[in-house]
């Protein structure tokens, strides 16, 4: 087992193993915990009482988070012509069409979302057996197929963040670093939270929003009261 480092072991002490905090509180506790080599991102797993194995109950969607993420995204958009202009001038560090789509077949992958016009899915369609288990495909679902491209670039670089439920029914989504403090740190997460509660299917019973838990990259779990959110 590896040993323990001082600087977690100090961050333990500042959380009660089986307290429930509020919001506020956890927020608050994440951005008190001794400082790291690097700037650590805000976690958040948020358990839902949903079965993604059913379509209608695959919870998905976008978010912009008030105070951004406090990450660079690089972005790719598969687009033509005067939409190349477009994506560009939104600042998207890579457009273009089948010339993207054969470097991504090389194995080229410098990018963290991807964005495309719906002309060019029929291209980006012939790598989505690389794109899909990245999380890196275009969905419409998600505003990242659409033929305004430059705006979706926008508010991706502003701060919107996608998330989707796994599996097991838990949503993870990175909203912002520790070095935003506690009241950012809180707005940002009650903008997932309350996105991700308007994207409650109609089919889902019994309770929606089960547990919530925040962590820092390099920190413990904080167990936070899903109760006011329901």
């Amino acid at each position: 087992m590896a040993k323990e480092g001082k600087r977690l072991k100090e961050a333990r002490k500042l959380v009660e193993a089986d307290k429930i905090y509020t919001l506020e509180e956890a927020s608050n506790i994440l951005a008190s915990f001794p400082k790291t080599k690097f700037d650590e991102s805000v976690d958040m797993a948020i358990k839902l009482g949903v079965d993604p194995r059913k379509a209608e109950e695959n919870v998905r969607g976008t978010v912009s988070l008030p105070h951004g993420t406090g990450k660079t995204q690089r972005v790719v958009a598969f687009c033509k012509g005067d939409k190349v202009k477009e994506a560009e001038a939104a600042g998207a560090d890579f457009a273009g069409a089948e010339e993207l789509v054969e470097k991504i077949q090389g194995g080229w992958l410098e990018f963290d979302v991807a964005v495309a016009s719906p002309d060019c899915m029929m291209h980006v369609g012939k790598i989505g057996k690389i794109l899909g288990p990245r999380g890196l495909m275009p969905n419409p679902k998600v505003g990242t197929v659409t033929p305004d491209v430059g705006k979706a670039i926008s508010a991706i670089k502003s701060g919107r963040v996608e998330y989707r439920v796994e599996k097991n029914g838990i949503v993870h989504v990175g909203a912002g670093r520790v070095s935003f403090g506690g009241a950012k740190i809180k707005e940002n997460l009650e903008a997932v939270i309350d996105s991700i509660v308007k994207a409650k299917p109609k089919t889902s019973k019994g309770i929606y929003l089960q547990n919530i838990h925040l962590s820092s990259t390099m920190g413990p779990g904080v167990k936070v009261d899903a109760i006011p959110f329901r």
